[in-house]
Formats: structure tokens, sequence, C-alpha cells
């Protein structure tokens, strides 16, 4: 039983087609401005990787904030439902995730079966989320991939950058940077501000063992190893990428449509 799940976020556009609980292919590609054509090249490259084509799904479903663009789809999930669903699957006794993409931050919590029972959305700030990651790496002039590793390259941990809004704190930076701080020393200045924020939110709905985080925002070693330590609380250790959440998340809930449409559950 082939089956996939697209999730069209921000940034990329992910794939994954699984066979049962096997993946069969996993594919991501730049969203860009045109949407649809970056699901069909995401959902090509997965399908040629697995030597499928289209009519051999059984299922397909798609999630993300440009859900709607898939038009091959044959459901629609929220993002946070996608999100705790896959989490249950890779860590089945995960009780809080956080969720960080491009553009917007999730805190949720999830029961034993992986259904959301609580959550809360950072929608009105980009602080916290990948774009704020991209702002202060073009900053400094740093690969984003090196960002986390550089901002532990200080003397003394300084004080988290005061403010929360990414224009702001951006103008906060470039002050710093004038006034001689080091670039590696703004960095775990806005890391730990970042830590600050995400712990804020999920504050917001009580953190529940296990706890794990998801979204490309967990490739930030400079945010998570501060985030942990300011939670007193160990995060469970990916072994997956953490962006294909969204995407694993879609193709179970197609699993499990075609389970429940053939009798099998």
């Amino acid at each position: 039983m082939n089956v996939a799940g697209i999730d069209c976020g921000a940034k990329f556009v992910k794939t994954i087609i699984l066979d049962g609980d096997k993946i069969l292919a996993k594919s991501s590609v730049l969203s860009g401005f045109d949407l649809k054509g970056a699901v069909e090249k995401a959902l090509e490259k997965a399908l040629k990787e697995a030597g499928l084509s289209v009519p051999d799904l059984a299922c397909l479903i798609a999630t993300g904030t440009g859900k709607e663009e898939v038009s091959m789809s044959h459901s629609k999930v929220t993002e946070m439902s996608a999100n705790a669903r896959a989490m249950n699957f890779l860590f089945p006794s995960v009780g809080t995730v956080i969720d960080a993409g491009a553009e917007e931050g999730r805190a949720i919590r999830v029961n034993e079966k992986g259904k959301v029972i609580d959550f809360a959305i950072n929608e009105k700030c980009a602080a916290g989320t990948g774009r704020c990651m991209e702002v202060f790496a073009d900053l400094v002039s740093v690969p984003i991939e090196e960002m986390g590793y550089l901002s532990f390259q200080v003397d003394e941990e300084p004080e988290p950058v005061s403010s929360t809004c990414v224009v702001f704190a951006k103008s906060e930076a470039v002050s710093l940077l004038r006034k001689g701080w080091p670039k590696e020393k703004v960095l775990a200045a806005y890391c730990s501000a970042m830590a600050h924020r995400v712990a804020e939110l999920l504050e917001r709905i009580g953190i529940e063992k296990d706890f794990a985080i998801t979204g490309g925002i967990a490739k930030n070693e400079g945010l998570v190893k501060r985030l942990v330590a300011k939670l007193k609380i160990k995060a469970l250790e990916p072994t997956y990428n953490t962006q294909i959440a969204g995407a694993l998340g879609g193709a179970l809930f197609a699993k499990e449509l075609v389970e429940k449409e053939r009798g099998l559950r």
C-alpha cells in the first residue's frame, strides 16, 4: 500500500512516500513563487526515487500553509495534526512538541495516540522561526548552518538581545556590532533570546514528558541547547531530518484513511 504526504511550507515543499510503515522515498524543494510547480517537482522527485508513478499511490494527503495548492490530494490536514502524528510515530513516548518552521512557531501537547490535546501558536511575530534565523545569519554574514556552533565560541554568555520583534532585534544587533561586539557574541545573545521566546510558548501549554523539537529550527544547536538548559528537560534526540515531520504526518494520515476504507481498522 503506497501512500504519500506533501507538506507545503513557506520555505520548502517536502514529500514522503510510505509503503506501510516504511519510508520508500522523500524529497524537498524550495517553495519559491510557483508553489504549484514546486509541489509537482517535489512529488515527481519522490516518485522517481521510489520507482512509482501517481496512479500507484492509494492516497495522498496535503498539509502546510500552502496545502490548498495541492489539487491532486485526497484530503488535507492541519500542520499541527500532521506534526503530532509524525512525532508520535517517531517517538511513541512524546508528550510535548515544539515545531518551528520558516514563519511560524507552534507548541503542541500530544496524547498517546498522536492527537493534539493542546497548543499555542506564535503567529504575530517571526521571532523564534526559521525566517528570523535567516535574517541574523545574513546580518553577520555566516552560513545559517554555522550559527549555533559559532554562538558557543564566546568566553562568557552575554545577556540576550532585549527585543523580541525581528526588526527591532536586528537593529539592536547592528548597534552591538558597531560597539565592537564580535559576531559570535551577537549570535549568542540572539540564540539566547530565541530560546527564551520558544520557552515562553511552551510554558503557555505546560511541558509533558517526553519533549521533542522539530522543524528547521531544530538544526540550530545554539537555540536547542540553550532551550533545554532553560527548561531543565532533555529533548529527544532526532534520528531523522527534522523538517520532514509534516510530510510524514500527512502520509500516516493517508495510510490510516486507506486502511479504514479497506476495513483494516
